[in-house]
């Protein structure tokens, strides 16, 4: 099996032995970063593990654990990977997403080898396999956020919606619910196993391409200098809405008045954001849509007036569906191996998790000519159903979303531009790789908060300590460097912090401050911590100073 990342074979050799190949695949992007952690592991590069009979649960789990550790490193991001350096079973603690890719890949494996026929080793396959399940139900039991439908919330609307998708071919095993605090979202309507499809979703209703290149507008869209297909997707869809003969009438009547992004954060919002990078990317985000709408209105309006009505191209309804293409798009690869981006009625009612049930989707079936939404790991009936948006901070979840994640985001990080890498760097002075690119996040993800560690990424702390001497190492020689770097780092959050400023809690606020202040509270506690780790971290060097001055 190959899924981009790792290829996973297996081989008979002698006395009815086989062996399990876990490779780590030449075309990854990371392939050099992660050869460098798999052989500072310890592990070869073809994951030999020999499989037999009668091996018992104790070889059961310290297989899995060896599959897992390797699955880990190889399903790994770069961001991972950074903040991680060689230690990358710490992973697991703090990503879900990575560790439920790790064990949905080794499952699949064991699925595929299962149906292929290897009858001499069936049994062990199968004690794999249920140890994968149940460590992919714990995961799921772990990370579970809490979800409160309101039970007086009409969802009309939304149920029209789901009667006509089964109209149009679409399967489902979800009901829409209202949750408290984070809108409409998906239950499952039956206890529902890894691999089982939530939706299926014929191509026929899904909202793509074709339709604006069929439409009386595209013709004189396409005339227009660099103007993308997205952007006249989204100018079909503000006409769309209003059709009340359109094939997708129930789809358009069913979505929100308001989205209620960072899109549309009122000034007091912007504001309350004062310290933080959100409040440039927010103003930079919002002037480059009025920028767009004002190079495309009131000009097609002028110029072709039947098919652009002027009420129906208000800078209001423009804001209105860039949400909506922003909150509600997807890409679709579909089987002539074009990329869309696509509104797919239904699918849409999924809310986003750190740990989703659907990881993997967005391609569509061949065979049915469908786009499938399969789970990666088990749903409970009257559970909320949830899939991932994407490897998103919370910055680009707000602007572009309106929410901010449960639980704690590892992709929440804060990128620092502290100049060029370090040039000639040696084999044995980078463990990894360069690093061109710098960043931090809350400290609290790292394991290793120990001297020369910190609970600060690897790569930073090499950056400082190359900057400073390139043929250093982390000896009791060079405390005195470690904190005067500690002190540095300190000093450059201290003053972030500062920024940042106070908030105070104010129930009467509006939804869209209330964001915003949330929001800049989750940055202070981002940033508090790594000025804690430095304060601690220049603890523990002091005394250890003190230890060898008293020598």
């Amino acid at each position: 099996m190959e899924d981009g990342k790792l290829h996973l074979s297996i081989k008979a050799i002698e006395n009815d032995q086989h062996l399990l190949v876990l490779k780590l695949s030449e075309d990854d992007p990371l392939f050099e970063k992660k050869k460098k952690i798999l052989e500072s592991k310890g592990f070869n590069l073809q994951g030999q593990v020999v499989l037999e009979n009668h091996s018992g649960p104790d070889w059961t789990n310290k297989t899995m654990d060896v599959l897992l550790q390797r699955a880990r490193i190889m399903c790994s991001d770069e961001l991972e990977l950074y903040f991680s350096g060689v230690d990358v079973n710490s992973v697991h603690l703090y990503n879900p997403r990575i560790e439920l890719e790790a064990l949905h890949s080794i499952l699949s494996f064991i699925n595929k080898a299962l149906s292929s026929g290897y009858h001499t080793i069936s049994d062990i396959l199968h004690d794999l396999r249920d140890s994968s399940v149940n460590m992919i139900q714990e995961l799921g039991d772990k990370f579970r956020p809490e979800s409160r439908i309101v039970t007086n919330y009409s969802c009309d609307k939304e149920r029209s919606l789901l009667l006509w998708g089964e109209s149009k071919g679409v399967r489902r095993t979800l009901e829409v619910a209202y949750f408290e605090g984070a809108g409409r979202g998906a239950i499952a309507t039956k206890d529902l196993k890894v691999g089982d499809n939530a939706l299926e979703i014929p191509v026929s209703a899904i909202i793509s391409e074709e339709l604006v290149c069929e439409s009386d507008m595209f013709p004189i869209l396409e005339k227009i200098d660099g103007i993308s297909l997205e952007t006249m997707m989204l100018l079909w869809s503000m006409k769309e809405k209003h059709n009340p003969d359109s094939k997708f009438k129930l789809y358009f009547d069913a979505l929100p008045e308001v989205f209620n992004t960072g899109l549309t954060f009122g000034v007091d919002a912007i504001m309350a954001l004062e310290g933080t990078l959100l409040l440039e990317e927010t103003v930079q985000a919002k002037e480059h849509l009025r920028t767009q709408y004002d190079e495309l209105f009131p000009a097609l309006c002028n110029d072709h007036p039947d098919i652009f009505p002027t009420e129906l191209y208000t800078w209001d309804q423009f804001l209105w569906a860039c949400e909506l293409w922003y909150s509600n798009g997807m890409k679709v690869m579909f089987t002539d191996g074009k990329l869309q981006t696509c509104l797919v009625p239904i699918a849409g009612f999924l809310n986003h998790s750190l740990c989703p049930h659907v990881l993997h989707y967005g391609k569509v079936d061949s065979a049915t000519n469908s786009l499938k939404f399969p789970l990666s790991r088990p749903c409970n009936a009257g559970e909320q159903c949830y899939l991932s948006y994407g490897k998103f901070s919370s910055s680009h979840l707000v602007t572009f979303y309106g929410f901010l994640p449960q639980g704690e985001n590892p992709y929440d990080v804060i990128s620092l531009d502290i100049g060029a890498k370090i040039e000639d760097c040696s084999e044995d002075c980078c463990p990894l790789s360069n690093w061109t690119n710098h960043m931090v996040r809350g400290t609290w993800f790292s394991k290793n908060h120990g001297i020369f560690h910190y609970g600060l990424p690897p790569p930073l702390l090499d950056h400082f300590r190359l900057a400073r001497s390139p043929i250093e190492t982390n000896t009791n020689e060079n405390l005195e460097t470690e904190l005067e770097i500690l002190e540095d780092i300190r000093s450059t959050f201290e003053d972030m912090l500062e920024t940042l400023g106070e908030t105070n809690p104010d129930n009467s606020a509006s939804w869209d401050v209330k964001l915003a202040m949330e929001y800049k509270d989750q940055q202070r506690r981002i940033i508090s911590s790594i000025v804690t780790s430095c304060h601690d971290g220049s603890k523990l060097l002091k005394d250890e100073l003190l230890k060898k001055w008293s020598f």
